[in-house]
């Protein structure tokens, strides 16, 4: 047959990353390319089709068919027939690897689940593109390495940290803090490769078990063997069941053009290319917004207007005399300022981290030392940031201040009438309000790093841009793209399909600055107005040395504010002002014969001091010195002091523990299973209880890991669910495991009734869970699954709902026992309650007594539980605080008023928790909240509203199973400083009076 006039089927699959072309003739695959399109979706499609004219022929007749995620506007701009991408995966299976069960294909931006046996079940991601190639290419970039760099590292990991899996921004801050801390890029690139099957598996297969022959397509999985090495240990699979095909990264493409057969237009090449061509010429349709700059004059004004707000420098090299050293240690770059007597900057230093910040430190101090000589002298150092701990331990800094601190020390030192600083940071962002001189209200972005530096960095480096050219080109941009305010990730969906609909770099780098600052005032500040923030507003942070972020938040806030000359090195400047307003009488600061023979060794160990059986990192660097990371108590560190102090939460958890010993004598009617999680850990004391006493032995599951929320990842439906929840499915799995006759977990639509609220629901994840439970566990459906609907708000009710469905399910049973077990069950609740507000008022005494503060951690019940709160409480204990709950002092105080409707038990002691805080002079709240907890969105502003309604710092702590406490740290001791300088204060003003 001449190839010149053969039929030829042609696949066109448009990734948001790449395009990848299949040509098909007579079955067999004539022609595959793949390529990345770097956002110039059109011109590469046009490109990749010119060159596989030689081999398509130039009389062939073409059918054609286009998928993928961008491909759909192409397809429509051209004419041309779209087939969606699942059903194009599902055409390319059937016809190449036919034996297939399931499906899993990673793209750019896009990832999807097909099962093929059982019940037909397609899922692809949404506009999220966590767990995805451009995901894995971000953290290239974190890491300061290529894709393929990244994969070769991860072959040789030890160990695996846990990473946010759900979500790329989550992961980004996770990882970050490994770096700082000095963790070893191959564990790094490994765990990144974990986090992207946690999202395969938690994202879409939600709860569906994969098994079988597994086929994986798509470049990612393809590429990177160090994913695909992953994927198989977690899924169980070994080769003859995990297939990776060389099709795979054009197996799409492929499927597309297996549907392309059956179309009915017909191309040419030159056909073909003239209605590409034309799509590519499509006029582009898109939101505008106003430009920053009408010209260049309004640009020098604004330029002229911010000059003012500078400092002195003098060159090291001409001055002699006492020096004072800063170090700002941040989430992706370091700085060092060093200052003379007049506070002048002698040398700065600014860069990013590249994954190794003790390097960057060790290499800038070695230049250092060179350039001052005899004549200057480092006599005080201080360091901040992430990274403080890691570099004070490494280099003998005399101080380590929280980054707070030393950003308002540096922004006093430019407006000493400061009222509001913003400091935007690549990975963070910190706002606190100033008030009577003294920090008063601490605002710091949770584990999502929207609004940060390092998205507009990581997008600019991708499309080969620095970041100073990138911000450059929006400067003028007449028409700036509306990108809205989102997740930062949504935000680079958005930026694609700009970048594919044809919008230009400038437009892009502008709307991505009105962006970032949208973020920062209405998704973590929750500006409503420019009143709430100030009158006299410093902005900092290296992000705010772009220009565009600076114009885009004067505009949206429609007012002037002072943008310091160093934005990018106040940390470091106000650590150096620290130093020099605390001089020791010798610095510990390593001198240069110290410093030449500096060398930096990392190991990974598993701690098993306690229950928490922390990763730790040790970090040695020769001389004795060493810095141990991923504690979450002293003990790795050898000091037990802190560990003495009164600590409710920890008495708490070992005092339940003790209603269901893990010795007991069998019962008659068997050995009955509890999960130790959700609202049994409030209710332990009465269910097991009333269960003994019906004649049951009481087993509870193994107290929460790591290991036991992976035993029950496969099954939980709901990615968006809170980690407490997730967790069930692992403790369902462990009594399964112990092989008990059966599993008891009650439906509860309400809680008990403190007389403190209009109504006492349940959470609605606690309230109805084993229904889902039952739906989504596999093994539950051949065990004996008890989940009856109770109510213990009445005694008399739930004593006829208990006999009910006892006495029906076991003959044995009379409604006496359980009558009698009830009023036992009851009394044993009381009592429990009653030991924790004794000890609570004990804790009290004794923070009363020794002079300490107290920190009221206000949460929910299973908040105790070591992984669900990370060892939080030990981390807040570490700073000489004594631990309460909020069941223990909500009670002390006046139910206070609020503005919400308030029907929730555990609601209404917050609020009292709240309350109680605001009157005891030596107490501190700090509340928990776990990501995915929809109504303690209600409770964060109301307990906030009370708690500064009082005059007191309210700090928040959102976790998830995030296990890094870097943010933590960030926010316990800034309200620990905070509170610290205020009483300073008040006791200048009334030594004055």
């Amino acid at each position: 047959m001449d190839i010149q006039t053969s039929k030829v089927n042609l696949g066109i699959d448009i990734g948001s990353t790449t395009v990848k072309i299949v040509a098909v003739r007579n079955g067999e695959i004539i022609h595959k390319r793949y390529e990345r399109h770097f956002s110039k979706v059109r011109e590469k499609t046009v490109e990749l089709v010119r060159d596989a004219r030689r081999e398509i022929g130039e009389s062939a007749v073409i059918h054609c068919a286009v998928t993928g995620s961008a491909g759909l506007g192409m397809a429509k701009a051209a004419g041309i027939d779209f087939v969606q991408e699942v059903f194009a995966t599902r055409k390319a299976v059937g016809v190449h690897v036919p034996n297939a069960d399931v499906v899993i294909e990673l793209g750019g931006e896009d990832a999807k689940i097909v099962f093929l046996t059982g019940q037909l079940e397609e899922r692809m991601n949404g506009s999220c593109a966590g767990g995805t190639g451009a995901f894995i290419d971000q953290m290239a970039v974190l890491l300061d390495v290529t894709p393929a760099e990244l994969d070769t590292l991860s072959l040789d990991a030890e160990r695996i940290y846990t990473i946010a899996s759900r979500c790329g921004v989550f992961a980004k801050s996770d990882i970050q803090p490994l770096m700082n801390e000095g963790a070893r890029r191959e564990d790094i690139a490994a765990s990144i490769f974990q986090a992207v099957v946690g999202q395969t598996l938690t994202g879409l297969a939600q709860g569906r078990e994969i098994k079988g022959d597994v086929l994986f397509l798509g470049g990612p999985l393809f590429f990177f063997k160090g994913l695909q090495k992953q994927f198989q240990q977690t899924l169980g699979l070994d080769d003859a069941h995990a297939h990776f095909p060389a099709l795979a990264p054009y197996a799409i493409a492929a499927g597309a053009a297996e549907y392309a057969g059956g179309t009915k237009p017909t191309y040419t090449v030159e056909s073909l290319l003239a209605a590409l061509e034309k799509a590519a010429d499509a006029p582009v349709i898109a939101q505008y917004l106003p430009p920053l700059f009408e010209s260049q004059a309004d640009y020098d004004e604004f330029r002229r207007r911010h000059s003012v707000h500078d400092v002195l420098t003098q060159n090291v090299t001409v001055y002699e005399g006492d020096a004072y050293l800063g170090i700002d240690c941040g989430s992706t770059t370091t700085k060092l300022v060093l200052i003379g007597e007049e506070n002048q900057i002698l040398f700065h230093h600014y860069q990013s981290n590249k994954g190794n910040p003790a390097d960057v430190i060790r290499e800038q101090l070695t230049k250092l030392y060179e350039l001052c000589g005899d004549r200057v002298h480092i006599v005080s150092s201080a360091v901040t940031g992430y990274g403080e701990a890691l570099i004070q331990n490494a280099f003998g800094v005399d101080h380590g201040l929280v980054e707070t601190v030393a950003h308002f020390r540096a922004a006093r030192h430019f407006c000493p009438e400061v009222d509001f600083i913003i400091d935007i940071g690549g990975q963070d962002i910190k706002c606190f309000k100033i008030r009577n001189h003294c920090i008063d209200n601490i605002s710091l972005n949770e584990a999502c790093s929207s609004g940060c530096g390092s998205f507009i960095e990581t997008f600019a480096r991708s499309m080969g841009y620095s970041i100073e050219e990138f911000c450059k080109l929006g400067l003028f941009a007449e028409h700036p793209i509306d990108l809205g305010s989102r997740c930062t990730v949504f935000m680079n969906s958005s930026v694609k399909q700009a970048q594919k609909d044809g919008a230009g770099i400038d437009a892009i780098s502008s709307g991505l600055s009105v962006s970032v600052v949208k973020n920062a005032l209405y998704k973590v500040i929750r500006a409503h107005s420019p009143d709430d923030l100030g009158q006299n507003i410093v902005v900092q942070g290296g992000t705010f040395l772009n220009d565009a972020i600076l114009r885009s938040f004067e505009q949206e806030i429609g007012r002037n504010v002072t943008r310091p000359a160093i934005a990018g090195l106040m940390g470091a400047y106000g650590a150096a002002l620290h130093a020099k307003d605390n001089r020791p009488e010798q610095t510990g600061l390593i001198g240069e014969t110290v410093l030449a023979g500096f060398s930096h060794a990392v190991k990974s160990v598993r701690c098993g001091l306690c229950e928490n059986h922390c990763s730790l990192t040790i970090n040695d660097f020769g001389g004795g010195r060493r810095f141990i990371s991923g504690n979450r108590c002293e003990r790795p560190l050898g000091r037990e002091t802190a560990q003495e102090l009164p600590n409710l939460y920890k008495w708490k958890f070992e005092k339940l523990k003790t209603y269901a010993p893990v010795t007991e004598a069998p019962g008659e009617l068997g050995r009955i299973g509890i999960p130790f999680g959700l609202n049994f850990y409030e209710l332990l004391p009465f269910w097991a209880t009333f269960l003994r006493k019906l004649g049951f032995s009481v087993v509870l599951s193994d107290v929460s890991t790591r290991d036991m929320y992976q035993k029950g990842q496969h099954s939980i439906p709901s990615d968006t669910v809170c980690y407490p929840a997730k967790l069930i499915h692992g403790h369902i799995e462990n009594l399964l495991d112990k092989g008990v006759d059966a599993i008891f977990y009650p439906c509860m639509t309400y809680n008990l009734d403190e007389g403190r609220a209009t109504n006492c629901y349940n959470c609605p994840v606690v309230a109805y869970y084993p229904e889902l439970l039952i739906a989504n566990v596999a093994r539950l459906r051949d065990a004996d699954f008890m989940m009856p609907y109770f109510e213990l708000t009445e005694e008399k009710r739930f004593v006829q709902q208990a006999a009910k469905f006892f006495c029906a399910k076991y003959p044995a049973i009379k409604k006496r026992r359980v009558q009698e077990a009830a009023a036992d069950a009851y009394q044993a609740l009381a009592d429990y309650y009653a030991s924790v507000r004794d000890e609570g008022q004990k804790a009290i005494a004794y923070a009363d007594t020794h002079g300490l503060e107290i920190a009221v951690i206000a949460g929910r019940p299973y908040h105790i539980d070591p992984e669900v709160s990370h060892g939080i409480d030990q981390l807040i204990q570490s700073y000489r605080m004594v631990i309460v709950s909020e069941d223990a002092v909500w009670q002390l105080a006046e139910a206070p008023e609020v503005h919400v409707l308030n029907q929730w038990t555990y609601h209404s002691r917050m609020y009292g928790a709240a309350n109680y805080v605001t009157r005891k002079e030596n107490a501190q709240l700090i509340q928990l909240v776990s990501f995915g907890c929809g109504i303690d969105a209600v409770t964060t502003d109301e307990v906030r509203a009370i708690v500064e309604g009082g005059g007191k710092i309210y700090t928040q702590l959102k976790i998830d199973e995030i296990s890094n406490l870097g943010a933590a740290k960030i926010r316990v001791r800034s309200m620990l400083a905070a509170v610290e300088e205020g009483r300073k204060l008040a006791n200048e003003r009334s030594e004055n009076l």
